[in-house]
């Protein structure tokens, strides 16, 4: 998982979709969503870890 559409296209496998609109409002979304994923035992810490990275990464590129 390297990028945003990495991202996008774990969620879609668990039939998640994010667009509110507002690219900053998307990504705190996501992290949201792979954060709950992750307590419920759906994906794997490393998934987890390598998701909070880009997910920063393109905060701080947003902002």
């Amino acid at each position: 998982m390297e990028t945003l559409i990495d991202i996008q296209k774990l969620l879609k496998q668990f039939g998640i979709f994010v667009y509110i609109g507002n690219r900053q409002s998307d990504i705190i979304m996501m992290e949201h969503e792979i954060k709950e994923l992750y307590e419920n035992g759906l994906i794997s810490i490393e998934e987890y870890q390598r998701a909070l990275l880009v997910l920063s990464a393109e905060k701080k590129n947003n902002s």
